[in-house]
């Protein structure tokens, strides 16, 4: 496997060389020629990581992961407007279909997917996917979608965020220390922390966000309507308006990291609740989290024997065109600090322009 995302990088990808070399091919119009010079050598798949679509008028007010805001509302509309201008926007099932009965692809495909199953998926991206008639693939975390809870990743952040605590205490990760004052700061240690969390076993981490929720009389189950999954009639809705809607585990637990019944349960589970309540079969799955210790080949293994066809890391770049079933699909993180010159030319020439997204995401 090629390196996980989830390296730093000290610079924002707007003030970045990468980013002045963007403005300045997309506003000469050289990145379309270059593209089209690409497409002509390179046969490959293009696939877009989002996660939440939300504009955010007050950054300092919001009391959850800000790295998981992928574009603001009307970024995204941009982003949509030009892929549906340059790109020929498929889904899995269409890639699927293209193996299966030795079909070809449209020129230049792109694939646009969400992770987790945000309630702003259907509330901002749908509506204007649905206006565009771009198709999208939305990966879901069915016992979410089943219960309501936020993620347990978004409260543990939230939880630090708004916490009273005077000290942050977690032993699992060797960390006592004052509360930072302002959420800005409370937040970036938040994130920090995230990432570290994310090396832990499966029940270790959920045992550190059950402490924090009883230690601090912040139990998720209260909800937040800044960080709501959707609902089945919301996916049915999407599936019915020509959205596809695949596996992202049940609990977004890193499949990797639980035992193999466990992984096993939640591979097989989640497919048996989409498959139940959109009655049509699911055929894509993402791994949650996605870099390379959040899935292996057992979890590979149980995703084909359940009847998966394609499968979906968080590793930036794109893929070969898949022959048949391949389960280690490369994707392209899209960030809120993209402007549509740089979006441009991640889409346009990968190679040059895409970059391991900053945080283990997924």
């Amino acid at each position: 496997m090629n390196a996980v995302i989830e390296e730093k990088n000290d610079k924002a990808p707007f003030s970045s060389r990468r980013q002045m070399l963007a403005s300045l091919l997309f506003h000469s119009r050289l990145v379309g020629s270059v593209s089209l010079l690409r497409s002509a050598l390179v046969r490959d798949l293009r696939i877009l990581a989002y996660h939440r679509v939300l504009s955010i008028a007050d950054e300092e007010a919001f009391d959850f992961d800000l790295e998981l805001v992928s574009a603001s509302e009307s970024g995204f509309r941009e982003q949509m407007s030009l892929l549906k201008q340059r790109f020929n926007p498929v889904r899995f099932s269409d890639v699927i279909e293209a193996f299966e009965q030795g079909k070809r692809l449209p020129a230049r495909p792109v694939i646009v997917t969400f992770d987790d199953g945000y309630d702003d998926n259907y509330r901002i991206a749908f509506s204007i996917l649905r206006e565009l008639g771009v198709p999208a693939t939305f990966f879901v975390s069915t016992g979410h979608i089943d219960s309501g809870l936020p993620f347990s990743y978004d409260w543990f952040v939230h939880m630090i965020t708004r916490s009273s605590a005077a000290r942050l205490e977690i032993r699992e990760l060797d960390v006592d220390r004052p509360m930072p004052r302002s959420r800005t700061q409370r937040r970036e240690l938040a994130t920090e922390l995230l990432d570290r969390m994310k090396w832990l076993d499966a029940s270790t981490q959920e045992a550190v966000v059950a402490r924090l929720e009883s230690d601090w009389s912040m139990p998720r189950r209260a909800g937040h309507v800044d960080c709501r999954p959707m609902s089945w009639d919301q996916l049915r809705e999407m599936h019915a308006g020509g959205m596809e809607i695949g596996s992202h585990g049940m609990w977004h637990n890193m499949l990797a990291k639980l035992s193999p019944d466990a992984m096993r349960n939640e591979v097989f589970g989640s497919k048996a609740a989409l498959d139940r309540e959109l009655d049509a079969p699911t055929v894509a799955l993402s791994y949650p989290v996605g870099g390379n210790d959040a899935y292996d080949e057992n979890v590979i293994a149980t995703a084909s024997e359940a009847g998966y066809k394609l499968g979906c890391s968080y590793i930036s770049g794109t893929s070969p065109m898949p022959a048949g079933p391949h389960f280690e699909l490369r994707r392209l993180p899209i960030e809120r600090h993209m402007d549509l010159a740089w979006f441009a030319s991640l889409v346009g020439i990968p190679e040059a322009f895409s970059y391991p997204s900053r945080h283990r995401l997924g």
